[in-house]
């Protein structure tokens, strides 16, 4: 997954500024972003204070974490399966 060159803080300040009044295009321009990505930013992380978004960070990354480690004993479970079918 491809990191953002913007940490929380960071974003947290530009979403910030944006509910300041600075306008979008500005803000975009100041920090050589897309609008699309200001305003993905804004639904994800609208409303949101900076401790509430590392937190949401470390859950998604947690939650990551334990997707993967799901697919792998899943796919043990599906070899131990199939070596028990060929004994049979």
């Amino acid at each position: 997954m491809k990191r953002s060159k913007f940490s929380e803080a960071e974003i947290f300040k530009i979403l910030k500024q944006g509910e300041a009044g600075m306008g979008t295009a500005d803000l975009c321009r100041e920090y050589k972003i897309g609008q699309a990505t200001y305003y993905n930013w804004r639904a994800k992380y609208g409303g949101m204070d900076l401790p509430m978004m590392r937190k949401m960070k470390d859950l998604e990354e947690e939650n990551r974490r334990l997707k993967k480690m799901y697919a792998e004993v899943c796919m043990d479970k599906e070899v131990l399966q199939e070596i028990i079918e060929k004994k049979l």
